[in-house]
């Protein structure tokens, strides 16, 4: 079914060009991921689309009855409304249903013997029925647990930034529509409310449009996506997975003309330089090519962000922890941890929303003072702090004041020098951008500017508290390609899984009230080795995952099933070596067992990539291919040993 129709939107911010000439359509069952770097216009761009704000030129056609509802990044609130309030607020007979009931029922229970009022809740009931509406009220409180609002009563005015935001998008999940629209959706909302959020959207009836960040989150949901750059916007029908090599061969093709037209504009440029006569009409006719070849040379680069900032020297003693405890609001937050960092430590640090990951780097920080124990850092430490909590910024301060305002001059990671302004060019601030004032910049190129002030001052020690909220994809990579080479300590709260995987080798995880447990390795791991794994949601997308996931250094359920499994005894030379009757048969068949299981977990496979809308099938699915390959990991295992000991009967018959 078809939903609407975008022709030649064009769309311009002052003298900026945000996107030109953009033509595509949406249809029923599109999840579509919007990507580009923070400034391109992705918002406005969706505003545009749900009719929030108009194109310079172009149009959007909506088919009849088709309806959009969108979540934006700063949602509107009724000032005394709660957070059930608002998400039953919508304007579906449905919801509107079930308003009638809840107040019919406070309006009897006041005054149960009046006749009018109990003709009032019969009619209520019935029309609960007609429409079948009586689920309605459970499933909001179940999207707003699940997005971590426990209080349905709380006064959405008195809640946090974030707390509103997981409001406006239960209220968006609950409500009908045809094509959502989601602006971040994953901003602000902790890992397992981002698992969640993912299996309700691949479920999810009807077309998606969204902005994320978060790469797990785009190459599980999404099918295609199209990528704004340069003013320009380029499709793909492909997951982020897909995108990505099929991005890499549009590049490359583009690459390859530009050769091309280069090649074409040398030779016009020296037959010009001949001094060849423009008086004929063919040699005015190759003036005018020359002309128009460079007029078609490719629109001003986007650039490719660079980060290369020496970092100060850091000594022994970088942070010392020790029996650290903190309560607030009556609640205790962290109890009795210690931890002591050592050199190139990656630190994450995971939990649930409002369980003490912010406060735990403030105490490691000295931002905030424990109830007991001590956080030390040594006297070398220079550290970082990268915040969440969106830094004030004066918006009549040009951008290149804002980091003079750091630095005039710095060393590079190579040990050069350059200016402020180089910097700022390295990091996608054109010079006539510096110049301007910070309150013409958009949200992520604001946060992208505070990113290049932390790093410019040359920490040493790095705090970054959920830093892949509002930046780009092509902000966090480079960040995490500078994280690679970075020689000091890093401690990162985060709620996107892939940047954990990408950039630490250990977790610190809130586990019950106050309770902080140490796992080494990165964030599948983790998942891992507390028997959470994430499933794929299809086969073909695991490659995102096999990019970046490492060998999970605990104990999986398959190793546990192996030690309670027939060992296999290790070969010894004091003994003659032999087969028993069992290590005879099981060495005929072993061959054929290792086929049959490999056979199975392809079988497993072609399944899990057909499967890819059913979430609860790919649960188990994923659940019996882990099964399998603890399962293959023994039976390869159990090879060697008979193999060796084959060998050892033969070596010794031989002499």
């Amino acid at each position: 079914m078809h939903l609407l129709s975008i022709e030649n939107i064009t769309k311009t911010y002052g003298e900026k060009l945000l996107f030109e000439n953009v033509t595509f359509g949406v249809e029923d069952g599109d999840k579509i991921g919007i990507i580009g770097v923070n400034g391109t216009g992705k918002s406005t761009f969706l505003k545009v689309i749900a009719g929030l704000e108009p194109a310079d030129s172009g149009q959007v056609s909506v088919g009849n009855r088709v309806r959009i509802r969108m979540l934006s990044q700063d949602p509107v609130f009724e000032p005394s409304e709660t957070a059930l309030e608002h998400v039953l607020g919508g304007d579906t007979p449905q919801l509107k249903a079930v308003r009638e009931y809840t107040a019919a029922m406070e309006a009897i229970e006041l005054n149960p013997a009046d006749e009018a009022l109990q003709n009032r809740l019969i009619a209520a009931n019935q029309r609960m029925d007609e429409l079948d509406a009586w689920d309605l009220e459970a499933d909001a409180r179940i999207a707003l647990t699940k997005l971590g609002i426990q209080d349905y009563e709380a006064k959405v005015s008195a809640m946090s930034g974030g707390q509103r935001k997981r409001v406006a998008m239960a209220a968006a999940l609950l409500q009908p529509s045809d094509l959502l629209i989601l602006d971040e959706p994953t901003n602000h909302i902790d890992n397992e409310s981002v698992a969640w959020l993912e299996s309700m959207l691949q479920k999810r009836k009807g077309a998606l449009m969204m902005i994320t960040h978060d790469r797990y989150f785009l190459d599980r949901v999404s099918n295609r996506v199209i990528e704004l750059d340069k003013g320009q916007a380029h499709f793909y029908t492909a997951n982020y997975s897909r995108f990505l090599e099929l991005k890499l061969e549009r590049e490359e093709r583009e690459a390859a003309t530009e050769d091309k037209r280069q090649n074409l504009m040398r030779n016009e440029l020296a037959w010009i330089r001949r001094g060849a006569k423009a008086r004929t009409t063919k040699q005015k006719a190759r003036i005018d090519r020359f002309e128009e070849l460079k007029k078609q040379g490719p629109k001003a680069a986007g650039g490719k962000l660079e980060v290369s900032v020496a970092s100060t020297r850091l000594g022994k003693k970088i942070v010392e922890v020790e029996g650290l405890t903190k309560a607030m609001s009556g609640r205790t937050l962290i109890r009795d941890f210690s931890y002591i960092a050592v050199p190139e430590d990656r630190v994450g640090i995971v939990g649930r929303n409002g369980s003490g990951k912010s406060t735990l780097l403030k105490l490691i920080a000295g931002k905030l003072q424990p109830d007991s124990g001590t956080a030390e850092m040594g006297p070398t430490v220079k550290l970082g702090w990268f915040s969440q909590e969106h830094e004030e910024m004066d918006g009549t301060v040009r951008v290149i004041e804002y980091i003079r305002a750091n630095a005039e001059q710095i060393k590079t990671a190579d040990g050069n020098t350059i200016s402020a302004g180089q910097m700022l060019e390295r990091f996608l601030f054109p010079p006539a951008m510096q110049w301007s004032p910070i309150a013409k910049l958009s949200g992520g190129e604001k946060r992208r500017l505070q990113l290049l002030r932390v790093l410019m001052d040359a920490p040493n020690v790095l705090m970054l508290d959920e830093p892949t909220n509002d930046l780009d994809i092509a902000t966090l990579t480079v960040l995490e390609d500078y994280l690679d080479d970075f020689p000091g300590v890093v401690f990162i709260v985060s709620h996107d899984r892939y940047f954990l995987d990408r950039t630490v080798d250990r977790i610190l995880a809130f586990e019950g009230e106050g309770v902080i447990t140490h796992h080494t390795g990165n964030y599948s791991d983790y998942q891992e080795s507390v028997g959470r794994t994430e499933a794929p949601a299809a086969a073909g997308h695991s490659s995102l995952s096999a990019s970046v996931a490492k060998t999970a250094p605990a104990v999986t359920e398959a190793q546990a099933a192996e030690a309670a499994a027939p060992k296999n005894e290790p070969l010894s030379r004091e003994r003659a070596a032999k087969m028993s009757y069992k290590e005879q048969k099981d060495f005929e068949q072993i061959d054929g067992w290792i086929e049959e299981t490999e056979a199975k977990l392809g079988d497993i496979a072609k399944r899990m990539e057909q499967s890819a809308s059913d979430s609860v099938l790919l649960q188990e699915l994923s659940s019996e291919q882990e099964q399998l390959e603890g399962k293959l990991e023994e039976l390869m295992e159990r090879w060697t040993y008979l193999n060796e000991l084959a060998e050892q009967i033969a070596s010794q018959k031989k002499s």
